[in-house]
């Protein structure tokens, strides 16, 4: 008796789509973690360090935060299901005065979409500086639609604090753990 393979049916047209966006984005993830690499470090919210190998203020640097994050006023909403801004400032809120609590310096600097803009609310935030970590939100890293934004904001942080490490979270209530992988709190 003969036996017959059949071929696995090929994808249709949606799920091709689908998958070739998917691919796109993870591209270009790769070459923003490939660029922030270079410019001195890469943190992901989520991954863990080994015992023992964790560079907590290796530089001898600041041990002042700057958090930068789109300011709640300047996110579109519909696309965030459960959440508005209201309930966004008092997450944001909680999560400043946990880092505060915990003994880190923190300037935060909420900057609105409009890349140009954003620059300049960012240098004025500077101001406050030396800075031994800078945290980008997700709001600014994770929309296609950002792109440019978060170009703008690294090419800046890299311009005022040359050499800086980078973290980044993945909500309000992540950003002490992205901080606490590079620096412990200069109490």
């Amino acid at each position: 008796m003969a036996s017959t393979t059949t071929a696995p049916a090929a994808p249709d047209r949606a799920e091709a789509a689908t998958s070739a966006r998917t691919s796109r984005k993870w591209r270009l993830i790769g070459a923003f973690a490939a660029l922030l690499a270079a410019l001195g470090g890469i943190v992901v919210a989520g991954t863990s360090t080994p015992k023992g190998t964790e560079k907590v203020n290796d530089l001898g640097a600041s041990s002042t935060v700057l958090s930068i994050g789109l300011h709640p006023g300047a996110l579109d909403y519909s696309r965030i299901p459960g959440l508005d801004e209201t309930t966004l400032t008092a997450r944001i809120a909680a999560g400043e005065q946990a880092l505060r609590d915990a003994g880190f310096e923190l300037v935060s600097c909420l900057v609105p979409a409009e890349p140009e803009a954003a620059e300049s609310v960012l240098r004025g935030c500077a101001t406050a500086g030396p800075f031994g970590v800078v945290v980008i939100g997700a709001g600014i890293r994770a929309g296609l639609e950002h792109t440019l934004l978060f170009e703008r904001i690294v090419n800046a942080v890299n311009e005022i604090s040359p050499g800086v490490r980078f973290c980044f979270n993945t909500s309000p209530e992540t950003t002490i753990d992205a901080i606490r992988r590079w620096m412990r709190p200069g109490r």
